[in-house]
C-alpha cells in the first residue's frame, strides 16, 4: 500500500515539474521598430518633433558593445540596427538660459521610453542654430 502511493505521489510530482518547466517567465520581450535616419547629421533644435530633446552621456551605434548590452538587459529587441542609441539621457530645454545646458551629445530620439538610461532611434542636434 504504501508503495502504490509512494509511487503515485512520485509521478504527480514528475508532472508538476513537467507544468512548469513548460511555462513561461519573466517580462515579455519588447521590440521596438524605429526607422534609420540615412544621414545623422545635426538638426536644429526647432526640428526635433519627437519631445524634449536629450542630452546624453554617450551615443553610439545599436551594434557596439554598450549598446548591445543595455538593449540586451532590458530585453528590448530592434527591427532595424542601423540606428544611434543615446546613452544616460536628460532632457533638456532649449527654451531660456541657465541650468539647461549639455555639456555632451544634445540629440532627437524617437523612443525616449526607458528613464534615461537609453534612447533609440537618435538624430544629433545642434543647438546654436
Amino acid at each position: 500500500m504504501f508503495s502504490r502511493l509512494s509511487t503515485a505521489f512520485f509521478y504527480l510530482l514528475a508532472a508538476f515539474a513537467v507544468i512548469a518547466a513548460a511555462m513561461p517567465g519573466g517580462e515579455p520581450t519588447k521590440t521596438v521598430t524605429v526607422t534609420a535616419n540615412p544621414n545623422p547629421t545635426p538638426i536644429p533644435a526647432s526640428q526635433c518633433n519627437t519631445g524634449d530633446i536629450q542630452c546624453c552621456n554617450s551615443v553610439q551605434s545599436a551594434t557596439s558593445s554598450p549598446a548591445t548590452l543595455l538593449l540586451g538587459l532590458l530585453g528590448i529587441v530592434l527591427s532595424d540596427l542601423n540606428v544611434l542609441v543615446g546613452i544616460t539621457c536628460n532632457p533638456i530645454s532649449v527654451i531660456g538660459v541657465g541650468g539647461n545646458s549639455c555639456t555632451a551629445q544634445p540629440v532627437c530620439c524617437q523612443n525616449n521610453n526607458f528613464n534615461g538610461l537609453i534612447a533609440i532611434g537618435c538624430t544629433p542636434v545642434n543647438l546654436n542654430l
